[in-house]
């Protein structure tokens, strides 16, 4: 069996694991942002990269309060959602260039809702040719991006 050498990603084995929700942990304005790879904050919601991501750039946004599915939001939270997720794509258009995205949410485990207690959304960007055969073959994905990197990278638009 071939390996892939990854040695960046080795980081997040050894980071403690967060008690409770990723989203709660992270949503406080006062957090370290960098650390955490927030993205953008805004009235109600945050944006912050994936730490296991589709592919580079792959974002989510939530909103601060703790809620497990969309229309428990107020109409104000899911307005500033979606304006979160545009500002989002705008973001990453201007540093990926990414040929499409792939945007949705899974509402309830069953759903494949990794965090089903905080609703969010995924932005995930798309390339043609960036699915091949190292998934299929190998069940690996190839991720050339650190999300440090990547965090400094789209906070800079």
């Amino acid at each position: 069996m071939k390996k892939l050498w990854a040695p960046w990603r080795s980081k997040f084995i050894h980071l403690p694991k967060m008690p409770g929700c990723i989203f709660c942990g992270n949503n406080k304005p006062g957090k370290k942002s960098a650390t955490r790879h927030i993205v953008a904050r805004s009235k109600y919601c945050f944006s912050m990269l994936n730490l296991y991501p589709y592919n580079n750039g792959h974002i989510m946004v939530a909103p601060y309060r703790h809620v497990n599915s969309l229309e428990k939001l107020s109409d104000l939270e899911v307005a500033d959602m979606m304006s979160l997720v545009n500002r989002s794509i705008k973001i990453l258009r201007k540093k990926l260039k990414p040929h499409g995205f792939n945007v949705g949410m899974n509402i309830g485990r069953v759903a494949g809702a990794g965090f089903a207690g905080h609703v969010h959304m995924h932005i995930v960007p798309r390339w043609n040719g960036d699915t091949n055969f190292m998934p299929v073959v190998c069940n690996d994905k190839v991720v050339p991006e650190s999300l440090d990197r990547m965090c400094k990278v789209l906070k800079g638009a």
